[in-house]
């Protein structure tokens, strides 16, 4: 399972679907699954965003997609926005900025509880411990349709 570190609140507003677009320095040709990693560093001034404040839900430390230091969510990564990076417009909303790569994310699987790793920077592999953690966290409808010990869907 791959994975991409994000800082909170931008990682909460991802697993909560709050947040469609990551907004990246490159492009990846990757697409599928991806844990999102909610990284140790955090944009204290993203807290009081208007985006992240505008949202129907509001920043509750008590939700466990808020922690720090593990993975929060799976996603879907279904493509990525170029148009933006080469100057040009692009419909993906306000979440995008301009002159970066918009990875456009979809179904967001908020997990139960976050699961503890150690991030990376870029696109990286989850150890196979901790992807069989993130799987056993999935929201039950999810976790049951793999069953225990079933290989992640690609």
């Amino acid at each position: 399972m791959r994975a991409i570190s994000v800082r909170q609140p931008w990682a909460w507003a991802i697993a909560r679907g709050h947040k469609p677009v990551l907004n990246r320095a490159s492009d990846t040709g990757y697409r599928g699954q991806v844990a999102i990693y909610a990284s140790y560093r955090v944009d204290l001034d993203g807290v009081e965003h208007r985006l992240v404040r505008a949202t129907s839900t509001t920043w509750d430390p008590a939700d466990p997609v808020t922690a720090i230091g593990g993975i929060v969510a799976v996603v879907s990564l279904d493509e990525v926005c170029t148009a933006a990076a080469s100057g040009g417009r692009c419909p993906c909303g306000e979440w995008a900025k301009p002159g970066a790569f918009h990875w456009r994310l979809t179904d967001p699987l908020p997990l139960r509880w976050p699961v503890l790793a150690v991030g990376q920077s870029g696109l990286w592999e989850l150890a196979p411990e901790v992807a069989d953690g993130v799987t056993r966290l999935l929201p039950d409808k999810t976790a049951r349709a793999g069953g225990p010990g079933a290989a992640w869907p690609n």
